[in-house]
C-alpha cells in the first residue's frame, strides 16, 4: 500500500520513471451547491488558503477569469528548493464541470492539474488530480542530479503532492459544507 493513490499516464517502467508521468488523484464529497464548489475552485489562488505549498496566484496580464486559454502565474514554496513563480495555462474548461491547467509550458508541460465536479445525491464530488510531467520542473532537475533515486525522488513528490492536494479538499469543504435542516424533514417522514 506504499503507493496507494498513485496514478500513471503510461507504465509504470519497472523501476518507475519520469516518463511514466506519475502522478495521484483525490476525491471529496461535499453537501454544497455546485456554483458554490465550482466558484471556489475555478479561482486559482484557491490552493494558497489550505496547502502547505502554494502561496498564490494570479491572473496573467491580459486575462481576468477562467477560460481556456486563460493564463495564470502560481506562488509556491518548498523547503528544498525555495520559492518560486510558474506560469500556468488553462488546458481544461467546462464552465461548472472542469478546470484544469498545465505549468511552465502549454506543449511540454512540467505538470497537469485539474479539477473536476459531478453531482452526486444531494452532495457534490470534488476530484483533484494531477500528473507530474512530460517537461522541465523542479521534480526533473532533483533527477538530474540525483538520477540513481529516481523512483524515490518521484513516489516522495507524488506523496507530498497528494497530501497537500487532500487539505485543499478538505478546506473546500469545511468552508462550504451543509448539513441538511433539521427542522426540514423529508415528506417521507412527515407524519
Amino acid at each position: 500500500m506504499n503507493n496507494y493513490g498513485t496514478t500513471w499516464a503510461s507504465g509504470p517502467s519497472d523501476p518507475p520513471c519520469l516518463a511514466d508521468g506519475p502522478g495521484t488523484v483525490v476525491e471529496i464529497d461535499i453537501k454544497a451547491e455546485a456554483a458554490d464548489v465550482w466558484a471556489m475552485i475555478s479561482n486559482p489562488a484557491i490552493s494558497a488558503k489550505f496547502s502547505g505549498e502554494s502561496l498564490g496566484a494570479v491572473w496573467a496580464e491580459g486575462f481576468d477569469g477562467p477560460a481556456l486559454g486563460a493564463q495564470f502565474v502560481g506562488t509556491n514554496k518548498h523547503k528544498a528548493i525555495g520559492e518560486w513563480d510558474v506560469p500556468c495555462f488553462v488546458h481544461r474548461y467546462v464552465e461548472g464541470d472542469e478546470f484544469g491547467w498545465v505549468t511552465s509550458d502549454p506543449d511540454n508541460p512540467g505538470a497537469q492539474w485539474c479539477f473536476e465536479l459531478a453531482s452526486i445525491a444531494g452532495s457534490v464530488r470534488l476530484r483533484y488530480s494531477l500528473t507530474i510531467g512530460p517537461g522541465p520542473s523542479g521534480i526533473s532537475r532533483a533527477i538530474s542530479n540525483m538520477p540513481d533515486r529516481e523512483a524515490d525522488i518521484l513516489h516522495g513528490r507524488v506523496r507530498e503532492h497528494r497530501g497537500n492536494m487532500q487539505k485543499v479538499l478538505e478546506g473546500i469543504k469545511e468552508a462550504l459544507h451543509q448539513e441538511p435542516d433539521p427542522e426540514r424533514a423529508s415528506p417521507i417522514f412527515d407524519k
